[in-house]
């Protein structure tokens, strides 16, 4: 017998408020295609998130772990709205066992060398164990097509995590920072398809021992074609690396030998700082290559324009550049040319001021087969002389890297390895704008053609007349520091030109770059030590725009900050709300806001260091809870953002309210 069909509105919201496990804008969809069937026509007009309150030691235990107390509210052309409740789904807390490719177990964010070997934690008492990161980041959620993994009841979906470093040994002394080679893991994830919830079913270590290992990996994208973009931020600088004790455990880590540092073949520090690109396989394996054309910066993350073939990146470090790459073909990044921008007058990080125009320099077109070539055979010296110290010659040009000065020349005929391999100094050295502080996250806006780029902390290079690398003419160069961070818009358009006179081939190039939010410092700290007002943003990182939503999505990276807040900003009303916090001394991570997977939408969330650098104000309270909650400080979580749907105080046309209904909070932290 045939049902008869939904009429009723009452009846139609009843049932989206009985969805138990509701991923946010899934019930967009679901709500505005049910209201139409009944004859409303009802679209879907904004979405907007309340601010929590930022928690205090009066509830110390919400300080202590990943706290959520935003409202989700949906409004629709017929003024009706529809609430849900926002709370946060863990995956795992790295070093939980759980089940690997194979039907075994492996640690979550575990360690391995080059060989496949675990690596081991010998320090302090006790029994030695497989170390394990503290420390997840970057993040993908993604569909595969003819994926097929046993043990799915619903539909498959893949989660790629990177995993940037762990901070300590079990000795909780050792710091062991860049130490470790970055594990990747691609999780499979159960979608049921009634209530959108995720569920671990296996998580696979990706072998990266093709591209000799990967350096501190940071933020992460998805790319328009399915894969996960990665990055190897802070790279080792070639010119001293053979001294750097960090890069020599990492080598030592890596290839599972004390001897390994010395073998200039294994320590080349030019096989590091590259763009990783993993690419996920329909049984939940995953595979990985390395871009060497991109430019050899500090990748914190880089977004693919919808050309599918510009990448704006992200470059964290003092004296950084705002950098594009421009692919020769669409959805390969194997090939094409990088270019850097060079900032015009009046670069101002007041909200209030005026956009300031960008030129960009073209620094060199190339493939990744002929850079990494390149690293193979080159070294350091063979592309610049180089002076830490005023060698008193007009032949040398000055420039700043990392903070401090140098002299350099280019040597006849390395333009090309210069630009790839010593991206930084060879575009310091043609005139670039090598003066941000931290530019850290990227993302966009697709119909307002808007880029968005976190400096997240505006100090030291971008002040005017600061000895820390700040360079007069380059058109960086703010009259006073502020700490606590700025998100930065810049207009996208094509058509332009290159200071050489060639035409960038993108319709994607960023023109312009104006404050859109800044934080703001404190000038002395408040009763729980926090140093940036906690109202506001304090050093943004992670950056995801929803189209969907028109939400620009901010994760904190803050000292500043006591906990560090993950903000939802509605580029419409400019409306800020925080929408959760992570645990004291965290930072948020992993951020990734996917619009649509199988009519689902979500926001994945990490966090990492939990328990790092608490004030005193704070100390002795939350750090005994942090260390209950996360494994003595040794785990993090990996998860996502989940919303459980309040049934809205509506009326509908016969005059009734409805009642409210509030899902219970079955396995969510709150």
């Amino acid at each position: 017998m045939n049902q008869p069909a939904v009429t009723s509105r009452r009846h139609i919201l009843k049932m989206l408020s009985s969805m138990p496990m509701l991923p946010l804008s899934s019930a967009l969809a679901g709500s505005t295609a049910l209201l139409a069937a009944c004859g409303g026509g009802a679209t879907l007009e904004r979405v907007s998130f309340s601010s929590m309150a930022a928690p205090s030691l009066a509830d110390a235990a919400a300080m202590a772990t990943t706290t959520v107390g935003s409202v989700m509210t949906t409004t629709f052309s017929d003024g009706t709205s529809a609430d849900f409740e926002l709370a946060y789904e863990p995956f795992f807390i790295t070093g939980d066992e759980v089940k690997n490719q194979a039907g075994g177990k492996i640690l979550a964010g575990s360690y391995f060398d080059i060989h496949g070997r675990p690596i081991m934690d010998t320090t302090g008492v006790g029994p030695a164990r497989q170390y394990f990161s503290d420390s997840p980041d970057g993040t993908s959620l993604l569909e595969i097509k003819r994926a097929n993994v046993r043990g799915v009841k619903g539909k498959p979906v893949f989660a790629v995590v990177q995993f940037e470093y762990t901070s300590l040994a079990k000795d909780g002394v050792t710091s062991m920072y860049g130490k470790l080679p970055s594990p990747i893991a691609v999780l499979t994830l159960d979608q049921d398809q009634k209530t959108g919830k995720l569920s671990l079913v296996k998580y696979h270590n990706v072998d990266t021992s093709s591209v000799k290992g990967l350096w501190i990996t940071c933020g992460a994208s998805l790319s328009p074609w399915g894969t996960h973009l990665s990055s190897e931020e802070y790279e080792p600088d070639a010119f001293t690396a053979a001294g750097n004790s960090q890069f020599k455990a990492f080598i030592e880590n890596l290839y599972g030998d004390a001897a390994a540092s010395a073998d200039p073949a294994k320590a080349n520090p030019y096989h590091y700082g590259h763009m990783p690109e993993v690419s996920v396989n329909p049984d939940g394996s995953g595979s990985i290559q390395k871009h060497y054309c991109m430019g050899r910066i500090s990748h914190e993350l880089v977004q693919i324009m919808p050309d599918n073939r510009t990448a704006l990146m992200g470059d964290d470090t003092t004296n950084g550049g705002l950098f594009v790459f421009v692919a020769d073909k669409k959805n390969d990044l194997s090939s094409g040319s990088l270019y850097v921008a060079k900032v015009g007058a009046g670069f101002s990080i007041d909200p209030a001021d005026a956009a300031a125009p960008l030129t960009w320099i073209k620094l060199g077109s190339a493939a990744s087969a002929e850079v990494k070539a390149m690293a193979e055979s080159t070294l350091a010296t063979d592309i610049f002389e180089r002076f830490t110290a005023d060698p008193a010659d007009a032949s040398f040009t000055k420039i700043a890297i990392g903070g401090k000065f140098e002299w350099i020349k280019l040597k006849p005929g390395m333009e090309k390895a210069a630009a790839f391999l010593e991206t930084h100094r060879y575009a310091a050295y043609v005139g670039g704008s090598l003066g941000f502080t931290k530019m850290e996250g990227t993302t966009v806006n697709i119909q307002d053609k808007v880029a968005y780029s976190a400096l997240s902390a505006c100090r030291d290079s971008m002040v005017a007349g600061n000895a820390k690398g700040n360079v007069p003419g380059n058109g960086i160069g703010i009259p006073t520091a502020l700490s606590a961070g700025a998100v930065m818009a810049l207009d996208l358009t094509g058509g332009l030109k290159d200071e050489q006179g060639g035409t960038i081939q993108s319709d994607w190039m960023p023109r312009n770059i104006r404050a859109l939010i800044i934080g703001k410092d404190l000038a002395a700290p408040d009763a729980l030590g926090n140093t940036a007002d906690p109202e506001g943003i304090a050093n943004p990182d992670n950056l995801k725009y929803s189209e969907k939503m028109r939400t620009l999505f901010i994760g904190e990276d803050s000292g500043m900050h006591v906990n560090n807040f993950l903000w939802a900003y509605n580029v419409d009303t400019g409306t800020l709300s925080r929408v959760m916090s992570t645990p004291a001394g965290a930072e948020s991570t992993g951020l990734h806001a996917v619009d649509d997977i199988n009519g689902w939408t979500y926001i994945m969330s990490n966090f990492q260091h939990a328990g790092d650098g608490l004030p005193n104000a704070v100390a002795a309270t939350l750090d005994p809870l942090i260390k209950a909650n996360y494994k003595d400080k040794f785990g993090a979580a990996v998860g996502y953002l989940t919303a459980n749907p309040n049934q809205p105080d509506l009326q509908d046309k016969d005059g009734a309210h409805m009642g409210r209904y509030r899902e219970s909070e079955r396995g969510h932290q709150r």
